[in-house]
């Protein structure tokens, strides 16, 4: 039954009014809507509307926000006393704590109390809302409305659809986001929608070179950042998120995804939330953290040392290396084969610096390999293999770094840090896709407005090349054997013709 979110009379009720009850109130009166307040704590309500009523006069006070614009807006909170009063609402929002069964319990006494057309919808984050709608008598009504924290600023929501989901309701969602200046994503029911899904790739592929011992996790972390260009890195994330928090959700849609190694978690986060260490909440995570500060870990200064001649690769990304070598100073030894003295550089995709270094026939005491996928202007990423001489990797390091760009030296890792893991979440965003759970355009919109990764995951993809990301998979996956490498059949098809990861299906 099509239901018109356009009409000024238009109201809704919002239950449970903490922090994401409370923002979703804010965006409605906003935009208009009258609000009713709902909680079953006595009292809550009234503190609800009293916080958002003061969120709303701070606005008006740093002129986001047109006084009798204010004074509409906070006429429309309304306190709800009792779940009786919510009778005439045409829409009710629920958002009460993370209790799958607590859920199922409103839904069910809410039925008994609103009308027959009366659209029900959950903000939960990590709960089915198929299982939740099981509950209803009317399942058909029931849909996911997952806003993120905090609601008046991260300007997306996920419209989920249960698998009895009537189709006006994912499109009332829809128009109702808009007009509350949201954009709103299509998602089929799934574990992490699509937001937490497509986040998966990031942190624990993190995690799994760190558990390799091929860089420390501030090292991680300064890559990430300043290479791939991520606002935070994936261990200031977690103690950001806190672990208490981040390892159960990782195992937890490991676990519904029926222990899917792309999601595979790591011991490393189960030992530190055993240890309490949760990040910045507890003191200490990854980092210290002191009146909510995080430590600063001093990056160590780079050597003085330099090489006499540099050989640089023509395979790969050997082109930008040499371009970057020229512009260094350094001497260039041009010959076909590098000389004695010489200390070799190669950019290999995918490959680590053992591997390329063997297939040219180099030397691997003398064969370092420089990440050139990525940014070179903020930070430069260094490789070496097992048994490459201290001194050329001092002379290397000393190179990179002689114009007072920050070098990260690392261990041989196949696609150094950010091949690794932004080939991670290009593949799971592109099974994404495969599975239909949303459009590749919903995709890159959640994603970038949910997590703020630089790109979409997809268009990411293009910008790097579907063939390039489908090279780095199958070179993680030949060398570790493992089945998390393996690429989407989205990947592979559109790499293979040459099209874009954002092309839908024909």
């Amino acid at each position: 039954m099509p239901l018109d979110v356009s009409r000024p009379d238009l109201s809704l009720a919002v239950v449970g009014v903490g922090v994401m009850g409370r923002g979703i109130a804010q965006i409605a009166v906003q935009a208009g809507i009258r609000a009713l307040l709902h909680d079953s704590r006595p009292g809550a309500a009234q503190d609800a509307k009293q916080s958002v009523t003061g969120q709303l006069a701070r606005l008006a006070e740093k002129g986001r926000l047109e006084r009798d614009a204010l004074a509409r807006a906070q006429a429309n909170l309304v306190v709800a006393d009792s779940r009786e009063s919510l009778a005439s609402c045409p829409i009710v929002i629920e958002a009460i704590v993370e209790d799958l069964e607590a859920k199922r319990e409103l839904f069910r006494s809410l039925e008994d109390i609103v009308s027959e057309d009366c659209l029900m919808a959950s903000n939960t984050s990590s709960f089915s809302i198929t299982a939740i709608a099981a509950a209803c008598k009317g399942p058909e009504r029931v849909a996911g409305f997952h806003f993120f924290n905090p609601v008046p600023l991260m300007k997306v929501v996920e419209v989920v659809d249960g698998l009895l989901t009537a189709p006006w309701v994912g499109e009332a969602l829809a128009a109702l986001a808009l007009r509350c200046g949201h954009k709103p994503v299509r998602a089929k029911d799934t574990p992490g929608f699509i937001v937490n899904h497509a986040g998966r790739g990031y942190g624990t592929e993190a995690l799994r070179i760190l558990g390799e011992g091929v860089a420390e996790f501030h090292g991680i972390d300064r890559i990430l950042r300043d290479a791939a260009g991520f606002r935070l890195g994936p261990f200031e994330l977690f103690d950001l998120t806190g672990l208490d928090v981040s390892h159960p959700v990782m195992e937890s849609i490991y676990r519904q995804y029926y222990e899917e190694p792309r999601f595979r978690p790591s011991p490393l986060t189960g030992q530190r939330v055993a240890a309490g260490l949760f990040g910045r909440k507890s003191g200490v995570g990854f980092y210290r953290h002191e009146n909510g500060r995080q430590e600063e870990i001093p990056e160590p200064p780079a050597p003085a040392s330099r090489p006499a001649s540099v050989w640089v690769s023509r395979s790969g990304l050997g082109a930008r290396l040499a371009e970057l070598v020229a512009k260094l100073g350094a001497r260039v030894d041009a010959g076909a084969q590098p000389a004695a003295q010489s200390i070799y550089l190669v950019a290999p995709v995918g490959h680590d610096a053992t591997a390329t270094a063997l297939a040219e026939g180099l030397d691997p005491t003398r064969t370092l390999a420089v990440d050139c996928l990525f940014a070179l202007d903020k930070r430069r990423t260094l490789m070496t293999t097992p048994v490459t001489a201290p001194a050329m990797r001092a002379a290397a390091h000393g190179l990179l770094a002689s114009d007072g760009v920050p070098v990260s030296v690392i261990r041989d890792s196949p696609g150094f840090v950010a091949q690794r893991v932004v080939a991670q979440i290009v593949n799971i965003a592109c099974d994404i896709a495969q599975q239909r759970i949303a459009s590749p355009a919903d995709i890159d919109a959640a994603v970038t407005l949910g997590l703020g990764y630089p790109r979409g995951p997809l268009a990411w993809g293009d910008a790097i090349g579907p063939a390039r990301i489908l090279g780095i998979l199958q070179t993680l996956h030949d060398f570790y054997g493992d089945p998390r490498y393996r690429a989407s059949p989205w990947l592979k098809r559109r790499a293979r013709l040459g099209v874009s990861l954002l092309t839908p299906e024909a």
